[in-house]
C-alpha cells in the first residue's frame, strides 16, 4: 500500500518557508489570474517567502477544516501546484477547493490525482459528504478536468465574477462521496 498522501503521480505535502520562490514564480503566469475573480497587482519574492514560512509554521491549516496542500512530484520532487480548500462547512458536510498548476506542468495528470487525493481525505477522513467546487465559464481546462473526474454540473451563478473588463458566469459542479465511491475505487484502499 501506498503513504496517504502518494498517488501514482503526485504526493501532497505542507507548505515549506522555500516555496516562496514556486508561489512567486505562479504569480507571474497571467491566466492563473485570469482563472480567478480578480487579477492580483504583482507580488514581490520577499512578501511570497515571508507568506510561505508563516504558512509553513502554521501547517497550512487555516480554520474550519480547510487546509494548503502543496503538489509535489513523487519521480522528481518537483512542486508543481497547489491546491487549498475552502468554504468547509462542517454541519453540512460540503467543501470547496481551489487549484493551480504550473503552466509547464499542466495536462500531466496531477491536478487530477491532487483533487482525488483532497475528495478521498474529506469524505473518508473528516467525513464530509459532498465536494462542491465553482469554476468560471471561461475556464475550459477546469471544466474538462471536472467533467473528467465525474462532476455533474449543478447550476451556474450568472455575472458572478468580473474580468478582463467583463462579468462572468461561475459553473457550479458537485461529487458526493457515494458518486466518489463509484467512480474512483481505487483511491479506496489506502493505509
Amino acid at each position: 500500500m501506498k503513504p496517504y498522501w502518494e498517488g501514482n503521480l503526485v504526493r501532497l505535502r505542507a507548505t515549506e518557508p522555500g516555496d516562496g520562490e514556486h508561489f512567486y514564480l505562479l504569480n507571474q503566469e497571467r491566466d492563473v489570474d485570469r482563472s480567478l475573480e480578480f487579477v492580483y497587482p504583482p507580488t514581490s519574492r520577499a512578501s511570497q517567502m515571508a507568506w510561505t514560512e508563516k504558512a509553513a509554521i502554521e501547517g497550512g491549516f487555516r480554520n474550519n477544516n480547510e487546509f494548503l496542500f502543496q503538489i509535489e512530484v513523487l519521480e522528481t520532487g518537483e512542486h508543481v501546484g497547489s491546491i487549498d480548500t475552502h468554504h468547509c462547512n462542517p454541519r453540512q458536510g460540503t467543501f470547496e477547493y481551489g487549484l493551480s498548476v504550473r503552466e509547464q506542468y499542466r495536462g500531466r495528470g496531477y491536478a487530477s490525482e491532487a483533487i482525488l487525493l483532497v475528495l478521498r481525505y474529506y469524505f473518508f477522513e473528516l467525513r464530509y459528504r459532498k465536494a462542491e467546487p465553482g469554476v468560471f465559464a471561461f475556464n475550459d481546462a477546469s471544466i474538462a478536468l471536472h467533467k473528467k473526474l465525474g462532476f455533474i454540473e449543478e447550476g451556474c451563478r450568472r455575472w458572478h465574477g468580473y474580468s478582463n473588463g467583463q462579468f462572468h458566469d461561475l459553473l457550479l459542479y458537485g461529487m458526493t462521496i457515494d458518486e466518489f465511491r463509484e467512480l474512483h475505487p481505487e483511491y479506496l484502499d489506502f493505509e
